[in-house]
């Protein structure tokens, strides 16, 4: 082979094997080899990483060899044995003790996710989410199949408090939010985003609304501690009265719908919005030619396996927020994974 053809097939090697890839991590995670070393004293070998997570030798062996190679571990060799640690990025991320983890959300990737799109194919056919196909739930009621248990729910609400423990502050920054001191996070679950909004501007009091089964789960087990300036109310923001804000947020919601569904919500948040105020969008934004990002093409397949939208391009949030009443469009890439959009009433 030519050196092109060469690089060429590396390249549909790598990616045809990207999925072994996000197992090594699914597993590990899962096994829980990340929170072992991180509780240890120093580095651990084989046996000892086996013995505490209750694993094969060998199987365990290969394993942290290969979470070496993709930069998740360390190792040394002593007296002819290999050590393994954890590397910055593990402690940061992947260890359940660290403010940062995101060990939830890589377990719901890996038991939900991972599922769905197994059959994307058969959704790029049919144009819809596989959920039924995949686990039996019929996905007429998105969230019915989304929540379709109580651990199901727990396990996505803190997979999303993760999300925004790394993602919050540059969303909530992009635009001074100080205007606004009566907020409104729709779809706010278990208040993550709530808790960092009250960081950053303490004047403010947010309510979160959300379903009935999300409010109850979120009271049980992610109590907040600001609770003089936090309130859940519960009720189905596409049919129930919604409380009265000078900011409404929607972080993750619109790229769950198709654009007739985010119109319908995009209207009801402009009745019920104070004028003057605004709404923030929070999404990962397309470029306008839907060229990239590439994470963002891929999080738009993930809503068509997952959901009933997709991802969208500022001008497409432009038309959809324009059509419900709101002016003054503004947008702001963060240079992180998920962008910022302010339009007021």
């Amino acid at each position: 082979m030519s050196s092109s053809e060469d690089h060429g097939y590396r390249l549909l090697t790598d990616y045809a094997n990207g999925f072994m890839v996000s197992q090594v991590l699914f597993a590990a995670c899962e096994l829980g080899v990340f929170d072992l070393l991180s509780e240890a004293p120093g580095p651990l070998a084989v046996a000892a990483v086996a013995a505490g997570v209750g694993a094969s030798y060998h199987a365990m062996e290969r394993l942290l060899d290969a979470c070496v190679s993709l930069k998740l571990l360390t190792v040394e060799t002593r007296g002819g044995q290999a050590f393994y640690g954890n590397t910055e990025m593990s402690r940061v991320y992947l260890s359940r003790v660290s403010p940062t983890s995101q060990c939830s959300m890589l377990l719901y990737m890996a038991r939900t996710t991972y599922h769905c799109w197994g059959r994307l194919a058969q959704a790029v056919r049919e144009g819809k989410n596989q959920y039924l196909q995949t686990f039996g739930v019929p996905a007429e009621d998105l969230f019915t199949a989304i929540y379709r248990s109580e651990g199901e729910r727990v396990q996505f609400m803190q997979a999303l408090r993760e999300v925004w423990s790394v993602n919050g502050r540059s969303v909530l920054t992009a635009f001074d939010l100080s205007l606004f001191p009566l907020v409104c996070d729709l779809g706010g679950g278990a208040g993550a985003l709530a808790r960092q909004c009250l960081c950053l501007y303490p004047g403010c009091h947010v309510t979160v609304f959300d379903l009935p089964e999300v409010v109850r789960t979120a009271k049980q087990h992610f109590p907040l501690p600001e609770e003089e300036q936090v309130g859940f109310q519960e009720g189905d923001f596409f049919k129930d009265r919604l409380p009265e804000a000078d900011l409404y947020i929607l972080a993750r919601i619109l790229h769950d719908w198709a654009d007739g569904r985010c119109s319908q919500l995009l209207e009801r948040v402009y009745r019920s919005c104070k004028p003057g105020g605004g709404i923030l969008v929070i999404e990962s934004l397309l470029d306008e030619d839907r060229r990239g990002p590439l994470l963002t093409q891929l999080y738009s397949l993930n809503m068509l396996v997952q959901t009933e939208g997709q991802e969208r391009t500022p001008s497409h949030f432009h038309a959809l927020l324009s059509s419900a009443g709101f002016r003054d469009f503004q947008f702001k890439k963060t240079g992180a994974i998920y962008d910022a959009i302010l339009a007021r009433k």
